[in-house]
Order: C-alpha cells, then sequence, then structure tokens
C-alpha cells in the first residue's frame, strides 16, 4: 500500500479577518470552504490577536498578541507599528511552512523568508486612484513602499478577475504566467425572499414608502465609490419617476477608511427633493440586507474601478438586477444580469436609472438573468483555484 502524501502546510495571514470590507469576508469566506475541503493541506492561521469569533473546524490558529489590530491600526491615517510587523514576521518565520499566503496585500507584512508565497491583489485602484483613496501623500507612499516589498515576496500573484489580473499585468508589471485568477461568491444568506411581508417592513425600518421603485447603494462610502455622481443624477431621475428612491447601505460612522460622507449627506441635504427620496441606513447586518435588497428593484453600482465587486453578486443572488458602472470589473461579472453607464457622466446614470424605470418587462428579464448568472460564483469553485495557486507556488520558480 502506498503511504499518503504529507498535506501541504499553508500559513495564512488571517489578520484581515474581522475586517467587514471586501477583503475581510474574502478570507473568511475563502478559509472556510478551504477548510472544509479534503486532507491535502493543512492550514495555519496567523492572527494579531485572538479571534473573537468561532474558526473553522480542522484550521490551527497562533495569535501575536499585539496592542492593537489591524481593524485598530491601518485606518483613516494610522498605520501599523513597526513593533507590530515585526510580532507578525517572527510569528511566520518560526512556523514550519510549505506556503504562506496573503489574501490581501493590504494587510501584507514581511515575513524575511525563504518561504513562498502567494499574494492576493484584489485590485489596482490604489495605483489608478491615489488622491480618491489615500488622506495623505504619506499614507500613499506607505502604501506603494508596502506593495514593493510584497511584489519582492510574491511567489504567486492572486486576483479575483480577469480585469484584475490584466491590470496586475500591465500596471503592476507581474508576469502573466505568475498571475492565478481565483473568484468570489455571495454568503449563502444571499437568497431570494419572495414575502411582502418581509419586505414592507424592511423598507419601513428605513421611512421608505411602501410604493417606492427603490434603488439600493451597498458597500463602502469612500469617494472612489462614486456615490456624490449617483446622488447628482438623482433629481434627474426624481423629476422624471416621483416615485423612485435610493436606499445607500453603509457605515457612515467615519471610523474605517477615509470617506466622504459628510459631503454626501450635505449634498441631501441642499438639494431637494433628494432629502425626501435618499436614505442613508447605516451599517446593517448582512440579514437585513438581504431583506432590503429583495424589497428593492435594482442595485445601483457607480464605482469608478472594482477588482471583483462582490455586492453586484449578492445583489444577483437575490434576484436584484445591476445597474452598474463600465469600468473595471464589473462588466465582466454582471455580464446580461444589468445594465451599464459611464460612471463620470451624470446624465448617463440618469439615464440608466430611468430607462430601467420606463421599461415594464426589462427588470423582469434581468431578474431572471441574475439568477442564472449567479450560479457561476461559488466559494467552492474559489477554494479548488485557491488550491492550484498553492500547489504552483509550492514548485521551485522565480520570483515575480
Amino acid at each position: 500500500m502506498c503511504a499518503r502524501a504529507t498535506p501541504l502546510h499553508v500559513g495564512i495571514d488571517a489578520t484581515s479577518w474581522r475586517n467587514d470590507r471586501g477583503f475581510g469576508r474574502f478570507t473568511r469566506e475563502l478559509v472556510t470552504a478551504l477548510a472544509a475541503r479534503n486532507d491535502d493541506f493543512r492550514y495555519t492561521l496567523f492572527f494579531d490577536q485572538p479571534p473573537a469569533t468561532p474558526m473553522p473546524d480542522g484550521v490551527e490558529v497562533i495569535s501575536a498578541g499585539t496592542e492593537r489590530n489591524l481593524a485598530e491600526s491601518a485606518v483613516g491615517t494610522s498605520s501599523r507599528s513597526l513593533g507590530y510587523l515585526w510580532k507578525m514576521s517572527r510569528l511566520v518565520r518560526q512556523a514550519q511552512l510549505d506556503v504562506f499566503f496573503y489574501p490581501a496585500v493590504y494587510s501584507y507584512f514581511p515575513i524575511f523568508s525563504t518561504t513562498p508565497c502567494v499574494v492576493c491583489y484584489h485590485d489596482t485602484t490604489a495605483e489608478r486612484l491615489p488622491h480618491l483613496l489615500f488622506p495623505t501623500k504619506l499614507n500613499h507612499r506607505l502604501w506603494q513602499a508596502k506593495t514593493a516589498l510584497a511584489k519582492l515576496q510574491t511567489t504567486r500573484a492572486m486576483t479575483v478577475s480577469q480585469s484584475s489580473a490584466r491590470d496586475l499585468e500591465r500596471i503592476l508589471r507581474i508576469p502573466p504566467d505568475r498571475i492565478d485568477v481565483v473568484t468570489e461568491a455571495a454568503d449563502a444568506v444571499f437568497r431570494v425572499i419572495d414575502d411582502p411581508e418581509v419586505h414592507a417592513k424592511a423598507r419601513a425600518r428605513h421611512a421608505i414608502p411602501a410604493d417606492a421603485r427603490l434603488f439600493i447603494y451597498v458597500g463602502g462610502m469612500n469617494a472612489h465609490k462614486n456615490i456624490l455622481n449617483l446622488l447628482r443624477a438623482m433629481p434627474d431621475v426624481v423629476a422624471r419617476h416621483p416615485a423612485a428612491h435610493l436606499a445607500i447601505v453603509g457605515d457612515t460612522s467615519g471610523k474605517g477608511f477615509w470617506d466622504n460622507v459628510p459631503e454626501l449627506q450635505a449634498f441631501v441635504r441642499t438639494h431637494p427633493p433628494l432629502d425626501s427620496h435618499v436614505h442613508f441606513t447605516g451599517y446593517l447586518s448582512d440579514a437585513q440586507v438581504v431583506e432590503l435588497m429583495n424589497g428593492a428593484d435594482a442595485l445601483v453600482f457607480p464605482s469608478l474601478w472594482e477588482g471583483f465587486g462582490l455586492p453586484a453578486v449578492e445583489a444577483m443572488s437575490c434576484g436584484l438586477p445591476v445597474l452598474a458602472s463600465d469600468r473595471g470589473s464589473l462588466p465582466e461579472v454582471v455580464g446580461d444580469a444589468g445594465l451599464f453607464f459611464d460612471p463620470e457622466d451624470t446624465q448617463a446614470i440618469a439615464g440608466c436609472l430611468a430607462r430601467f424605470l420606463d421599461d415594464r418587462d426589462l427588470p423582469a428579464r434581468l431578474r431572471e438573468a441574475a439568477l442564472q448568472r449567479t450560479k457561476g460564483f461559488t466559494w467552492t469553485r474559489a477554494a479548488e483555484l485557491a488550491e492550484a495557486s498553492f500547489r504552483r507556488c509550492r514548485r521551485p520558480s522565480n520570483r515575480a
């Protein structure tokens, strides 16, 4: 009888586990899917502070015990200390790993070892639009330094769409034969809820009229998400369709990434009738988002650039059509389940939303296309592709 091969030992940077943005969700969902598969891999998660939530079965957890976690250290104008970086680096360096995986370059820290590394670069938005992502020049310079170090340590580069893969090649100058594309998917909680009472309660919770034609935005509140241009387009939409309303779902506390929430709120206050047609819901749980999505007419996604666009897949999983920017990965992800507009042209945005409301048959066609398209996005498939990347990384090769 042949002896069973020793599992490939993969260490994973889990410092972004508690982050509620896309890369935090990517980390949690992908690791959970990886752990649920087979015995060909052994996983060790490296945290800055002990996790506050249960971990997937079968994974090992190690914590560096830093004074602050990533969510507290690397937001706004602040950054992680040298002590933080040293503790994380030493912890990983001491482990006996075959491969080390960074699920997001955002949380990258150098490990100063010969362990081959897979680094996930979700997008190149920071390189394309630095003036919209960084509050200071120092923050931008620190990002550039971190990315340069990450590239030096990248054995294989992972990303989440073909659009981002092209950007990694063109903008970050990573050779295409070193790039692996995985996917993202919606959590199972994102589903169709065919219950008018649930829809009505979700609307009432945010003072949205029962008879409103409701557009919903879900995601970050940063300037590159282009919500301001969406708001600039809304007066024309409301003029043509007085029943049109917009719900903006996202954290308005200002405690996360650099955002332009005050500017958005001021624009709504000073541009009637937006003050009665735009609803800031604040942060909502996934379950609350699903209920509101199911009671909406379409998701609007006006971002200037996305590496994947997970809210689009989450919306499509609820049977919601997507009206999206024609930039970045969104056309690739949404496909025939939506309509597209130039995100820098407010008339184009208004025209797209009005067209959706004008056409009686279009919403039903897009809804059916959305439900069909979302079947192609699963975390199981993402885990399979990630495992293939880990195996390629282990083979002797040059750095990216």
